[in-house]
């Protein structure tokens, strides 16, 4: 067979009107030369800004103000302290030296000895004409003080420090011992009185367990309804927050007052035991601060989650659509 038949032979055959395919480069084949020159132009694009008119993308962020945030949280921290610092000292400067004055009067020729040996005494005379002259105040005074400090000694206990204080609540608790438990208790113990007009051995122990049961009771009710009223909370937030308090403060009670309440009812005259029960206050205002304002730390931290959780899930929801 010859050459030009072997050809002919293993020659395909085209079809008619058909054209033969042209074989393309292949794509991911370059030699080193061309590499080179796509590198060397894709660095180049990287590194000359490109033209264009949305502003916006091209300008470059402004820098960060967290120095600015931090300058300025740091401005209010120490404002706020100079501000409890001198309502502090300012308070404790006026309490002391009113103390210690009571006698300016008339000590001229007085040692110091003196002064300081009759300065109990003629404070104790005062604050018994005050109880004589408007009783009812003179005990909303002293329990607007004590349920004041005492708010301030939960909140150091909670863990701030001492001039760190929110003034707020502070003044809420004092507003509230102040305009409520001072003249509340006035008449809760004049009613005791009444209710137990008894001088058997068995009177003190009902007094206490009286006092224990109902009175405490609806004291820490109201203190419970009327902070909640105070920091704007809504009334199923506050009957919940009560709801799940009321027992655990109830008992809690009973670990502290009955021991108290055994010299108030025992010992201490009815017109005395109110400045005696302010003394144990400030402990237990300690523990009414620190449940009522934990309960709504823990609510409100709560309602954010709820809210963070649910606009999260509605986002995804968006975003899925």
């Amino acid at each position: 067979m010859s050459a030009v038949s072997l050809c002919t032979l293993y020659t395909p055959t085209l079809l008619p009107f058909s054209k033969p395919h042209k074989t393309s480069p292949p794509i991911f084949h370059q030699s080193p030369k061309r590499r080179r020159v796509i590198t060397s132009v894709a660095e180049d694009r990287e590194a000359i800004p490109v033209g264009s008119n949305d502003r916006k993308v091209l300008q470059p962020s402004p820098p960060s103000n967290d120095n600015n945030t931090e300058v300025v949280n740091d401005t209010d921290i120490i404002t706020g302290r100079a501000i409890n610092a001198s309502i502090v000292l300012g308070f404790g400067a006026f309490a002391v030296t009113k103390l210690l004055t009571i006698d300016h009067d008339y000590w001229h020729g007085w040692t110091l000895y003196e002064i300081l040996r009759y300065v109990p005494e003629h404070n104790w005379i005062a604050y018994e004409q005050s109880l004589k002259a408007n009783p009812v105040l003179a005990k909303m005074a002293i329990s607007g003080v004590v349920y004041s400090i005492g708010d301030w000694i939960a909140q150091c206990y909670e863990g701030k420090p001492i001039f760190e204080f929110d003034r707020t609540r502070l003044f809420r608790s004092g507003l509230v011992g102040f305009t409520l438990h001072g003249s509340l208790s006035h008449y809760y113990y004049q009613l005791c009185e009444t209710l137990f007009p008894f001088q058997e051995w068995w009177v003190v122990p009902a007094k206490v367990a009286f006092d224990q049961t109902v009175w405490s009771a609806i004291w820490n009710s109201i203190y419970f309804v009327v902070l909640g009223l105070l920091r704007f909370d809504s009334l199923t937030n506050i009957y919940g927050e009560l709801k799940s308090t009321f027992v655990p403060l109830l008992t809690a009670g009973w670990k502290l007052w009955p021991f108290a309440h055994l010299i108030t009812y025992g010992v201490i005259p009815v017109e005395q035991r109110l400045l005696w029960v302010d003394c144990i206050e400030l402990i237990w205002v300690t523990i009414l601060s620190t449940y009522s304002n934990e309960n709504s730390e823990s609510r409100k931290s709560e309602e954010v989650s709820a809210i963070s959780s649910s606009t999260s899930s509605q986002n995804s929801k968006e975003l899925n659509e």
